[in-house]
């Protein structure tokens, strides 16, 4: 067994607004109807329906998981579609509508396939569905019940895990260098003499090649690169029905006025830029990175910006050794407590990528293994608690500003570890541990259910 998990799952390409509220349920029809056609009954179908549990029935409309539902259903896969193939999928669709299943087989598709049911939580995961696929035997025999029914957990990040899996699937990989605590990540560094970012370069060379990780990096940050430059360029208002106005642009433009005034125009305000632009990105569905998942997903790439921009020396090369530093800590995170928010909270989101975020650039800048450790605990630390209660449904209020101020707590915390020797009295391992305990302990109304907090008090216009 190990905690580690590949950074090209841990980092991976998907639509917003949610990861698992919109990437996982559309990885989990995807992989339903796969499972229709590979067991040869995609035919016999003449209906299928979902019903979506716990979180994703309290959010999944102001989350668009219907319409990811039915955009996998339809074959589409959320690295490779269009955000268009997507909206409106089930929002859209009137009377008479057709889905091709599987993207081979017709059936009939009406609203009231997909049911809500916020008030039952699976005990497998709060975010939860289930889907039926209905029709005749072979023989033309209409069946009284499914011809496959399924339940998926949407775990957090665009993980999925149907019922009955092993929980942890990533752990039937063998890496070369496995570890299950950050104890272990740093004695293993100590032992060989290496970079956390090595150990996780070794771990996916052996899973990958050396040259498909490189180049799959590259192609992770120039996503991430991309959605930056996207939102920065976005004008308008957020979809959704609160009137959020998007405001990256405006900040660019601002900054680029006044860049030659070093009092004005400062680093810390290009940062907030920047992960406004990503969750504002994310928000419109757009394209984005999970990082670690979608409502947190502009922190990591912020940060890294934030480098490329502000700090002497920086490279590509760097941004490689960041990816891949993140990725190390965020595997941590993943295994011991929980990176979803129905289940632990924005604790669980922003925290966990603004202590992968820390730890990372507390490494490009030249931080020893515990210094990194140290980075990552200090940004952690400080988000212990932090609830989800989006207001709406909506990945808007309060999370795109949350992303922003994370940023920013991630580079204090960076610098702050650099400052000492790494030694520290709270470690990265108990504070993970607090995480969880802390999630387990949090009411349903703070865990992206929106029955609590800002989600209540906040009057919708």
């Amino acid at each position: 067994m190990t905690a580690y998990v590949s950074a090209f799952d841990l980092f991976s390409i998907g639509i917003g607004p949610s990861s698992s509220h919109t990437v996982g349920p559309l990885r989990a029809a995807k992989a339903f109807a796969d499972r229709l056609v590979a067991d040869g009954i995609v035919e016999h179908v003449d209906q299928v329906t979902c019903t979506l549990y716990g979180s994703l029935g309290s959010t999944g409309i102001g989350h668009g998981t219907p319409d990811a539902v039915v955009a996998g259903l339809r074959g589409n896969e959320p690295e490779n579609c269009r955000p268009d193939d997507v909206r409106g999928a089930w929002s859209g669709i009137g009377d008479g509508t057709t889905l091709r299943l599987a993207g081979v087989h017709n059936i009939p598709l009406r609203k009231d396939d997909i049911d809500f049911e916020p008030r039952t939580r699976l005990p497998g995961h709060p975010n939860a569905l289930t889907l039926r696929a209905w029709g005749s035997s072979a023989d033309g025999t209409r069946q009284p019940l499914p011809l496959l029914e399924e339940t998926y957990y949407s775990i957090g990040g665009g993980f999925i895990r149907r019922d009955g899996e092993e929980a942890e699937l990533a752990a039937r990989a063998a890496h070369p260098l496995p570890y299950d605590s950050a104890e272990e990540l740093l004695a293993i560094c100590a032992r060989l003499d290496i970079p956390i970012c090595e150990v996780a370069r070794r771990n996916e060379i052996a899973l990958h090649g050396e040259d498909a990780t490189d180049t799959r990096l590259d192609l992770i940050w120039e996503a991430m690169a991309e959605c930056v430059a996207r939102g920065l360029a976005g004008d308008g208002t957020l979809p959704g029905g609160l009137g959020v106005k998007r405001r990256a642009a405006a900040m660019r433009e601002h900054l680029e006025s006044v860049q030659d005034d070093p009092g004005r125009a400062t680093s810390l305000e290009w940062l907030h830029a920047f992960a406004l632009a990503v969750n504002e990105e994310n928000a419109s569905g757009g394209r984005v990175v999970t990082a670690p998942t979608n409502g947190a997903a502009g922190i990591v790439p912020a940060v890294a910006h934030y480098y490329l921009r502000f700090v002497p020396g920086a490279t590509l090369d760097g941004i490689r050794k960041y990816l891949l530093t993140a990725t190390a800590i965020g595997s941590l995170f993943k295994a011991n407590a929980s990176i979803s928010g129905a289940e632990g909270g924005c604790q669980a989101e922003v925290g966990s990528a603004c202590a992968m975020a820390a730890g990372a650039l507390c490494a490009v800048l030249g931080g020893t293994p515990t210094q990194v450790e140290n980075a990552a605990e200090i940004a952690m630390e400080h988000h212990l608690g932090l609830t989800c209660d989006p207001v709406g449904g909506l990945v808007q209020i309060p999370c795109i500003e949350r992303n922003a101020i994370a940023s920013s707590t991630a580079v204090s915390a960076a610098r702050l570890a650099l400052h000492g020797d790494g030694s520290h009295l709270v470690s990265l391992d108990t504070v993970i541990e607090t995480m969880r305990q802390t999630g387990l302990d949090m009411s349903t109304k703070y865990k992206e259910t929106s029955e609590g907090g800002l989600a209540v008090n906040v009057i919708e216009c």
